[in-house]
């Protein structure tokens, strides 16, 4: 296995993971909505997680030229419980920071599923496709709940305004 490659990915992907970390502690200091900021906090300790895991790979990789077999134990942490309550559609409005916020954190969601999806698909390395797909279902949870957070909270604005059409 050439370490260039696999190198170059983990450190992009340690970057990509420190953005997201920075971007979710920056709007859990700045959301008035203290349900909003308990859902950006659990997501930059998610993203800490991935840190830690792949700066333990990247130690790896250069001891020992390879990757590690990837701990099939952890899992994303389950959030939905602070999905869309009465609270937290009172506490966000459309145009409001934390609505913004929340799309904001689906670009990057979506960026960090479209990295490791991509180098899962064009590595022929059963580690390394493993580890990049593991992130990748790990970032989907996260795309996943924070788009049905977005729906949920448009729906509930639409509703709210009357923005539905008149049948």
């Amino acid at each position: 296995m050439s370490q260039e490659k696999p190198l170059d990915i983990i450190k992009g992907a340690i970057l990509l993971e420190r953005k997201g970390k920075a971007f979710y502690e920056n709007a859990f200091q700045n959301t008035k909505s203290e349900t909003v900021g308990e859902i950006f906090n659990t997501l930059a300790n998610e993203e800490e997680k991935h840190i830690d895991i792949l700066e333990e790979q990247y130690g790896h990789l250069m001891r020992e030229g390879e990757l590690k077999a990837v701990k099939r134990d952890e899992k994303p942490m389950d959030i939905s419980s602070v999905v869309i309550t009465e609270k937290v559609q009172q506490e966000v409005s459309a145009a409001g920071y934390e609505a913004a916020a929340i799309s904001a954190a689906i670009a990057l969601e979506e960026q960090a599923v479209k990295f490791y999806s991509e180098h899962a698909s064009s590595t022929d390395n059963h580690i390394e496709k493993e580890l990049y797909q593991w992130l990748a279902n790990w970032e989907k949870a996260h795309l996943t709940f924070l788009s049905e957070l977005d729906r949920e909270l448009m729906e509930n604005i639409w509703y709210d305004n009357k923005f539905w059409p008149v049948i």
